[in-house]
């Protein structure tokens, strides 16, 4: 497989204002009209030939903002963009044109496959060619992914979970993508196996110069594979950092409190540790404030009435903070 030459300095995707509000039904009895806020205000660029990882507590909007870059769902407001164009209005030919570029690997591969079909329907779907060539391109896949090209004939239900997440990352390679969106790839295997399939997909990323967009709530996971951080709560992004910046001293209190938590060997439970205490909001009718403000261990009076805004803290490193501060000051008081 040829790979031409890209700019690694050019967003390959880019996201502007990404927001999606779900409407609702609350009220037991007197039926009242709200709005769920999946994504708010997401800006977003993801590099050419870059890993980025998005973590975050469940149900911080990670997989929404996977499924509205992929646009498997339209926005509320805000726009995507792919190599400088905007995808928001694509007609449909294009579109299906665009998707043979971005591809998804699930967390449970399993589920994303027809039980009836054999490994080589599976990942062969996505070949444009035919006959002998088909055939070849089919044993280059699995060979990328590690699989023996006698399994083409054997079905799902006849794999481990690693095995089942390498045909579901063959079966997304098939169509040459640019851009992959791995939403929690490895979270339902064993630590062996994860690691595995991380190098497997280190290794592919160099090979074929792909592009990931790696979603994960596992931080330790994030740092093996990513090359910057973002994280997110409750649809908003909080911290984006460069990997080594964001973990050597992050400046949100969330991202802190989160960091804090990682066991390490050596390290005792109460080392360091910042409990995440507070009230747990709900995404529905969120008021207009800080959304981390309930649970922070550090608020200020301004977070309580606004929604502190989108800002570069430092070089490469955005933080959405009114008090933000380094982790080693935090911890010096």
């Amino acid at each position: 497989m040829t790979v031409a030459a890209r700019d690694p300095a050019e967003p390959l995707v880019e996201a502007h204002g990404l927001t999606k509000l779900y409407p609702v039904e609350t009220g037991f009895l007197a039926k009242k009209r709200s709005l769920l806020s999946a994504v708010e205000d997401v800006d977003l660029a993801i590099f050419r030939g870059e890993t980025l990882g998005l973590v975050g507590e469940s149900g911080s909007g990670k997989s929404t903002v996977a499924r509205l870059l992929l646009r498997l769902e339209e926005p509320t407001r805000g726009e995507v963009r792919y190599e400088g164009r905007s995808i928001n209005a694509l007609p449909s030919r294009e579109l299906r044109r665009l998707r043979r570029k971005i591809q998804i690997v699930f967390q449970d591969p399993f589920s994303s496959m027809n039980p009836r079909h054999a490994v080589g329907q599976i990942v062969g779907e996505g070949i444009q060619t035919r006959g002998p060539e088909r055939a070849k391109r089919l044993g280059e896949i699995l060979d990328l992914v590690g699989l023996p090209r006698a399994v083409v004939d054997r079905y799902p239900h006849e794999f481990s979970g690693g095995q089942r997440q390498r045909i579901a990352i063959a079966r997304a390679l098939a169509v040459d993508p640019e851009f992959l969106v791995l939403d929690e790839p490895v979270s339902a295997l064993d630590v062996s196996i994860q690691s595995k399939i991380l190098n497997l997909l280190h290794d592919l990323k160099k090979h074929l110069s792909l592009t990931y967009l790696f979603i994960s709530h596992d931080l330790s996971v994030v740092k093996h594979i990513s090359d910057r951080v973002a994280v997110m709560y409750l649809g908003h992004l909080m911290e984006l950092a460069p990997k080594r910046k964001l973990f050597a001293n992050p400046l949100h209190p969330y991202t802190q409190t989160l960091l804090s938590a990682v066991p390490a060997v050596g390290k005792r439970e109460s080392d360091g540790r910042i409990p995440l205490t507070g009230e747990i909001p709900t995404p529905i009718d969120i008021p207009v404030r800080c959304r981390f403000v309930t649970r922070c261990f550090r608020p200020v009076e301004q977070s309580w009435h606004e929604v502190p805004p989108w800002k570069e803290a430092e070089q490469a490193h955005f933080v959405r903070c009114f008090n933000y501060a380094p982790l080693s000051q935090v911890l010096a008081r």
